[in-house]
């Protein structure tokens, strides 16, 4: 019995090293496995105890019994007659201490430790495996395919598999078993963090895949991603040594996986042209990158401190003409290129000014200078339409109104009639008259929805 003790004592302390399971935590599970082996025999209320001497390698069990005149439980109390078996003189309220053989329960007790430490086994496992992987996000890994889970993609990481979410695969790649994939490890979850998730519809996604992975697993999970921007970014590390020694940044990414992608980067050294760094020598090394993407067209824009020059360089490959802000607070710009220029600028399904407003985080609208021409032209014409609907303005003295910044009645009305005879062909007669004629236009255009709704009131009436 102390040969095949000391046996499982040796196999249990090999089993300490491999796993990472401390000899007191092993030790204290077979014992008690022990004792609830006995106690399937004994009885559940049956008082025992086990103990294994590590030293010797012997296991032992033993039963105490309260001493007692009456007996109301035998699993727990003895009577004092038969306590003298035991104990030279026993009264009530002495223990008596019995050692049982532990012979027959010793392979019972083997067997339910072997699944309590199966199971403690695997649940260390995962703790090991989270405070491993948690600290490599961010970190780009190579696996296999192992399997397909729907859409997902299980891959083989050697300690671990992780998850290929359909969601940030690039959709134009196909995968067999056995393929060799290269990812960046986007989150390592457990399951505190999946049913943490709320309302991110990311990690929602996230949990989707982990739950069809492997309904029984209760993680980590590994998650990886080939979508992310901070895959592309990790790329360029690999591929571009100065952004990994800080000379050159990159600001921001934003892709449309495998077919285009932005990226926003600037030099700290003046010397140093950040885009062609990144380009490499005929290209190469930004082609190394794009063949990693599956073909990712990628638009290196350079940064700059000037928001309208970073606006214009932003719809690259095409050239912009000039940039007019819209709006500061609410960022909006409109940007303004050649009239070739603009099927590029916006790109197929708009992919192109999409990427744009999201790389800047501006809402850009995007017009050929035709069509801005026309727009202007159109505006003149309405202004000038406008001028000579007031009384004593004609088409000639509506033209020179126009051209000195004078668009609406309330600009002439609101102005004194000096200002008005400075500008060439009106004199100061001309000017008052003016001034008093739109006057009088906007005391009619005020007039009109009080007779409109006067007139709409007596119809209904009537």
């Amino acid at each position: 019995m102390e040969g095949t003790a000391k046996d499982l004592v040796l196999a249990l302390e090999g089993l300490e090293r491999e796993k990472n399971i401390k000899r007191e935590d092993i030790l204290k599970t077979i014992e008690d496995a022990l004792v609830s082996a006995l106690r399937k025999n004994l009885g559940k209320t049956a008082q025992i105890s086990a103990k294994i001497d590590v030293e010797t390698g012997s296991i032992q069990a033993f039963q105490t019994l309260n001493v007692v005149d009456v007996v109301t439980n035998p699993e727990a109390e003895i009577d004092v007659e038969a306590a003298k078996a035991y104990l030279k003189a026993p009264k009530a309220g002495d223990v008596v201490t019995l050692t049982q053989d532990v012979e027959d329960f010793s392979r019972i007790a083997a067997q339910i430790a072997k699944q309590v430490l199966i199971q403690k086994v695997r649940g260390i496992e995962r703790d090991n495996f989270y405070k491993e992987f948690k600290p490599r996000e961010g970190e780009v890994v190579t696996g296999s395919v192992r399997r397909f889970s729907d859409r997902d993609l299980i891959v083989d990481l050697g300690k671990v598999e992780a998850i290929l979410p359909y969601c940030e695969q690039i959709k134009k790649e196909r995968y067999t078993s056995g393929s060799r994939v290269k990812a960046i490890i986007a989150k390592v979850l457990n399951q505190t963090d999946l049913a943490n998730v709320g309302d991110d519809p990311v990690l929602g996604r996230y949990k989707s895949a982990a739950y069809k992975m492997d309904k029984g697993q209760r993680g980590p999970y590994v998650i990886l991603s080939r979508a992310n921007g901070k895959f592309l970014e990790e790329l360029f590390k690999v591929e571009v040594p100065e952004i990994s020694e800080g000379i050159v940044e990159i600001k921001g990414v934003q892709r449309d996986p495998g077919f285009r992608a932005k990226v926003l980067v600037s030099s700290i050294d003046h010397k140093i042209d950040p885009i062609g760094t990144c380009v490499g020598m005929r290209g190469i090394r930004i082609r190394a990158v794009m063949n990693e993407l599956s073909g990712e067209r990628i638009d290196l824009i350079n940064y700059s401190d000037d928001i309208t020059t970073v606006l214009a360089n932003s719809i690259a490959p095409a050239k912009a003409s000039f940039v007019k802000i819209v709006s500061m607070s609410e960022k909006k710009a409109l940007i303004i290129v050649p009239d070739d220029q603009l099927p590029i600028a916006i790109g197929k399904d708009w992919q192109n000014i999409k990427l744009a407003s999201r790389l800047t985080g501006w809402d850009l609208e995007v017009k050929s200078e035709s069509q801005k021409n026309k727009e202007a032209e159109e505006a003149a014409a309405a202004t000038q339409g406008e001028l000579e609907g007031i009384e004593g303005i004609g088409p000639k003295t509506a033209e020179i109104l126009q051209k000195a910044g004078y668009s609406s009645a309330e600009q002439i009305a609101s102005v004194e009639p000096q200002h008005l005879a400075a500008l060439q062909g009106i004199g100061e007669k001309t000017a008052a008259k003016i001034i008093e004629s739109a006057k009088k236009h906007l005391e009619q255009q005020a007039e009109k929805p009080a007779a409109e709704e006067e007139a709409h009131d007596d119809q209904e009436n009537n």
